[in-house]
């Protein structure tokens, strides 16, 4: 059933928005064929640059030059060869290709918020590095359909609270939209707030949890294209 009041509607950005995940894992691959380890698979490769972002995000928090920091240390880790500078700095570049990468909207994306837009409030909220997200935003073309942005370290229960207090949003009234469990869905409704999950088949392993089965506040659906039938 369709919201009749006007709700407040925050989205994610990356992988909810606009693809993103997509050009990590590239530079992933292009870092293991790098690497050319002897032994290990790239799963496990994996296993350990999570362990290493896990750990350096609560620091350094996320985006592509930490994610480059991130594969210079996971290289120091697990190269078999003797490492110079032109390797730490190949190793880095795969990272900083990112931010080279075109802003390719999620399809039904652009469409969707412009409609949304004139019915409800919508923010962005958003975590990573400052500069980085407020480029993406801008070359996204999307800000104009927003009437607020906000970009924070991490986006826990405590962040949500303070977004609602300091936008003066009624929690009943307002919905945080975004694919990741972590990040979205789970800290949204520990916030009181209500959330609609739209997952993305290339959600960041980080970024995975379970979603509750059922949950009052809590809607499901398959694309974006579909919150044109909720709000």
């Amino acid at each position: 059933m369709r919201q009749t009041l006007r709700q407040q509607l925050i989205f994610d950005a990356d992988d909810t928005l606009w693809e993103n995940n997509i050009y990590f894992e590239a530079a992933f691959d292009q870092f293991c064929d790098y690497l050319a380890h002897s032994s290990l698979s790239s799963q496990q490769v994996r296993a350990v640059l999570d362990e290493i972002e896990l750990a350096n995000s609560k620091i350094h928090g996320y985006g592509s030059r930490n994610f480059a920091h991130n594969l210079a240390t996971c290289f120091q880790h697990l190269a078999e060869r003797d490492i110079s500078e032109k390797d730490m700095e190949a190793v880095k570049d795969f990272a900083h290709a990112i931010l080279e990468q075109p802003i390719e909207l999620i399809e039904g994306v652009e469409d969707t918020v412009a409609e949304l837009s004139e019915r409800h409030d919508l923010t962005i909220f958003t975590k990573g590095d400052v500069e980085e997200q407020r480029l993406k935003i801008d070359r996204s073309g999307l800000g104009s359909y927003f009437s607020h942005s906000a970009i924070v370290k991490e986006k826990d229960a405590p962040a949500y609270r303070a977004l609602a207090d300091e936008r003066g949003f009624a929690v009943e009234r307002t919905w945080m939209i975004g694919n990741s469990p972590k990040s979205d869905i789970n800290p949204a409704l520990a916030a009181g707030l209500s959330a609609v999950y739209v997952p993305h088949p290339r959600t960041w392993s980080l970024e995975r949890e379970d979603v509750p089965e059922e949950h009052p506040r809590l809607l499901r659906v398959g694309s974006v294209r579909e919150l044109v039938d909720y709000f």
